[in-house]
């Protein structure tokens, strides 16, 4: 049984189409990342997902059961931590917990938020009330809130945006023991080395349609052999426009070329000396996620 189930989601805004048929599962114990541009339907189909928003056509499932027609018990399997630093300022952080553990009837459940606190780095500031934490704290928090109910399936919303490398480290500490030991996690975010580096299994949206899924792995094969990048003084040779990786970005004077092998580099160093154009930096690097979801994206246009 899949974690989650997707099948033939539809969702419009008046005239927006914001999914279009998206179809895909999780598997239990499975790091999924969900990516795509800004608009692309990751945070409409999360909302679904947690019941916040009803699709209009389709299905979505979590541990086999329907987020519509079985809302409660699909709820209690799914810990979710948004996008946004919603709080309620009244209250320490442990009421918070506490409270939160009060919506899915847990009673005597300290032990745990002890030891979410404990990992996320919340100790110190248990008796701390919400409104007088910084913004990474908070963040902290809301993790916390989606994890003290034990949920085999984890959504994270672009859980690090804006926040201080300390707690990026800390979250995907504990993220990831919390993987290990079997739950399911799902994560969107714009920081693609993250994914690259966490996720098992990647699905990219893109107007809201999957443009691509498959294993981390098998995506950043896709795009074969390694990139060259150069930084120049003086005008770029239209002639090696065909070989760029990718357009330059508007005003830049760096351009990425992609190669095979190494016997390509000299080729395109000698037409640039013809050319009268002088490099000022030059770096040789393998394709990662990166270039995958910029071929991708620039590809599913």
């Amino acid at each position: 049984m899949a974690a989650i189930q997707i099948d033939q989601v539809k969702k419009r805004y008046g005239t927006l189409q914001a999914l279009g048929g998206v179809t895909f599962s999780i598997e239990e114990g499975e790091f999924f990342g969900l990516l795509g541009p800004n608009g692309a339907g990751k945070t409409t189909l999360i909302s679904i997902l947690a019941g916040l928003n009803r699709a209009d056509s389709g299905s979505v499932k979590i541990m086999g059961h329907d987020v519509v027609r079985d809302y409660r018990q699909a709820r209690s399997l799914l810990g979710v931590v948004p996008q946004e630093l919603v709080f309620d300022p009244f209250f320490t952080v442990r009421e918070t917990l506490r409270m939160q553990s009060g919506y899915f009837g847990l009673k005597k459940n300290d032990d745990w938020i002890d030891e979410i606190m404990h990992n996320l780095d919340l100790t110190n500031k248990a008796d701390a009330n919400m409104r007088a934490l910084s913004g990474g704290m908070k963040r902290r928090v809301l993790v916390a809130q989606a994890l003290v109910h034990k949920p085999p399936v984890i959504v994270l919303d672009e859980p690090t945006a804006g926040v201080d490398v300390e707690l990026r480290q800390t979250l995907w500490k504990f993220v990831s023991r919390l993987n290990r030991e079997g739950h399911t996690v799902v994560l969107t975010t714009h920081y693609l080395e993250e994914a690259q580096a966490l996720c098992n299994r990647i699905a990219m949206l893109r107007g809201g349609k999957v443009v691509a899924l498959d294993s981390t792995a098998a995506l950043i094969r896709r795009i074969s052999g390694s990139q060259l990048e150069v930084q120049l003084a003086g005008e770029f040779p239209g002639s090696l426009a065909p070989l760029l990786s990718h357009p330059a970005e508007p005003g830049s004077n760096k351009y990425v070329f992609r190669i095979a092998d190494y016997a390509d580099v000299e080729p395109i160093l000698a037409t640039l000396r013809q050319n009268g154009a002088q490099i000022e930096d030059m770096q040789l690097h393998q394709a990662d996620l990166e270039d995958v979801f910029i071929e991708i994206m620039e590809g599913s246009k």
